[in-house]
């Protein structure tokens, strides 16, 4: 572990366990990041009340057992009973060597390796994906990079809507269109036109809702020659998709697709299991649970509702046939639902029914990271001025347009192509940052200017650090993997506020993790990218005093850009080397 307030914090908690023994079992023993040092401990107060001792004589007695000597400078008890520690310059130089040396960068792997599932972007099939998808598949697809970082197995289930009442008038308008002209209209993206072309005739010709009915019918009964127009729509819609995983730089491919026709098989299983656990009942002519706990406005029981009253499934339905399939099939033991906040009653109470049936025992877990809807200048949602909603790809392609125009204006020497390459990079970049910086359960407010800025807490910002330090080593003429093993010497009060924040990687990587939060890993990066900043303009690198403090500063620089890259990366963002 590189982190020394992680590495101290153990320390400490074995030094509490021998000053108090039983006693200090359930004292917060956290060791925590101070104003007044660089790190503070506060359990002498909790464990000087059970002990009926002074704070400050627990302080002191735990300071003498702690055996710190090779993590700090310096030991304090302060006020009535803080523990203040410094850490000694020279263990933050060995610490960075071990960082430096790590596959990881000093981020420590899971305790155990689980086998997780998550659920996430599941746009609809013959739709186009538009702004509200964004944020499932970018906080989704970062939630992927980063349990698979630390050791973790990750499934990829994209959820897509394939399947339902829908593609009776979707399927019959194909029919009418003819199957070339559909496909091609199809193919350039142009879904949600193919889909209001059907919707019309379905609204105002009672013989084409007859047949939408009809071929309704021949989907579900497994008529051959229906589920082939429908597998069309289905794989146009699915090439579709991938054009927009692609450019946005996410890990979906078409293998992860499991449709909610996947799961058709299991719907009548899922009915039968509940009924024969006794859980399931017939609340006015349609198969119900009352999972515990669920209440109406009156106080009444809350059904989720499983069979309809005309013998149709529910999506309660598919969604406890999709808990059983990763469960029993695929043996997660985590289940992530990358989810817009307004389901989660729906999904506590699919949890709550899974759970009741003996389907997600402990330590089997079912998760939903919500997350909140992205907003327009008037704080309502995000729309064209037409009122339409804003359509991802063109969404990105704007997003492009204008890094395009930034960087020719800040780098006009660069080729076309590094242009074009860069502001693909920072573009895209810029749209996924903005959206993780958010904490995830709030709305955020979409701003071009904001996002593509290269000052504050953004990507192009980030990003741009991260090339200023590859500009160095160019510069430099020297090779990074020279200076790795290099051990640094920590003497200027910038160098030890990068070396410190460096090293603070594992805990905010494990902070983030540990919440589903991605925003929390971008303040740590946006933090990493300011002290760089600090130290760039205060401690000279290849003008430095001397050889061995040059080495050192270089050392530094790269673990920094390591760092920073590696941090983007598990955001699904990339770092360049030149902007």
């Amino acid at each position: 572990m590189a982190d020394p307030v992680g590495l101290v914090a153990q320390r400490i908690a074995v030094a509490f366990a021998k000053v108090g023994g039983q006693k200090a079992a359930g004292i917060d023993t956290a060791v925590r990041q101070s104003d007044r040092a660089d790190a503070q401990v506060n359990g002498s107060l909790a464990l000087a009340k059970a002990m009926g001792a002074t704070p400050r004589d627990i302080a002191v007695k735990v300071l003498e057992v702690a055996e710190l000597e090779d993590i700090c400078s310096a030991t304090e008890v302060a006020g009535p009973g803080f523990i203040n520690l410094i850490f000694a310059n020279e263990f933050l130089a060995r610490e960075l060597v071990v960082a430096s040396g790590s596959d990881k960068l000093g981020v420590a792997s899971a305790p155990t390796s689980r086998r997780v599932v998550i659920d996430y972007s599941a746009p609809n099939v013959a739709k186009e994906m538009h702004v509200g998808h964004l944020r499932s598949t970018v906080i989704g697809d970062a939630l992927v990079r980063m349990l698979v970082y630390v050791g973790n197995t990750v499934v990829r289930e994209n959820h897509v809507g394939d399947w339902g009442t829908p593609f009776g008038m979707l399927i019959e308008h194909l029919i009418d269109s003819g199957e070339v002209n559909a496909a091609k209209e199809l193919s350039i993206g142009d879904l949600d036109s193919f889909y209001r072309s059907a919707r019309k005739k379905f609204d105002e010709s009672e013989e084409f809702q007859k047949r939408a009915r009809n071929r309704v019918v021949a989907l579900q009964g497994g008529d051959a020659e229906t589920l082939r127009l429908w597998k069309l729509l289905v794989e146009e819609s699915t090439r579709y998709f991938q054009t927009i995983y692609k450019t946005l730089g996410v890990l979906l491919q078409d293998s992860d697709v499991m449709g909610e026709s996947v799961y058709n098989p299991l719907l009548p299983q899922v009915v039968q299991r509940l009924s024969d656990l006794g859980l399931l009942t017939n609340s006015d002519g349609a198969d119900v649970v009352f999972p515990d706990g669920f209440t109406n406005r009156e106080n009444q029981p809350l059904p989720l509702i499983i069979r309809k009253t005309d013998g149709g499934y529910n999506y309660a339905t598919s969604d406890l046939a999709c808990v059983i399939d990763r469960v029993e099939r695929l043996d997660s033991s985590l289940l992530l639902y990358v989810v817009g906040a307004p389901q989660a009653q729906h999904l506590q109470m699919v949890s709550a029914v899974a759970k009741q049936a003996g389907w997600l025992q402990a330590p089997r877990e079912m998760v939903h990271v919500a997350f909140g809807n992205v907003l327009g200048a008037d704080r309502k949602m995000l729309k064209t001025r037409s009122g339409d909603t804003i359509k991802l790809d063109a969404l990105l392609t704007e997003a492009v347009e204008r890094a395009a125009a930034a960087v020719a204006q800040k780098n006009p020497e660069l080729s076309a192509d590094k242009q074009s390459e860069i502001a693909r990079i920072v573009g895209i970049g810029a749209v996924k940052y903005a959206d993780l910086s958010t904490d995830r359960i709030k709305d955020y407010t979409f701003d071009w200017d904001r996002m593509l800025s290269f000052d504050g807490n953004t990507s192009p910002y980030l990003q741009y650090a991260h090339a200023r330090i590859c500009s160095i080593f160019r510069r430099a003429n020297i090779e990074r993997q020279s200076v790795r093993n290099v051990m640094p010497l920590i003497e200027h009060t910038a160098e030890r506020e990068l070396a410190m924040r460096v090293l603070q990687f594992d805990s905010a990587f494990w902070d983030t993790l540990d919440k589903y939060s991605p925003h929390r890993l971008c303040t740590y990066l946006y933090d990493l990218a300011s002290s760089f900043s600090s130290f760039y303009e205060q401690c000279s690198v290849l003008k430095a005093d001397t050889d061995d403090q040059r080495n050192s500063r270089l050392m530094l620089c790269d673990l920094t850009a390591r760092v920073m890259q590696a941090g983007l990366g598990v955001l699904g963002i990339e770092a360049p080397e030149q902007m």
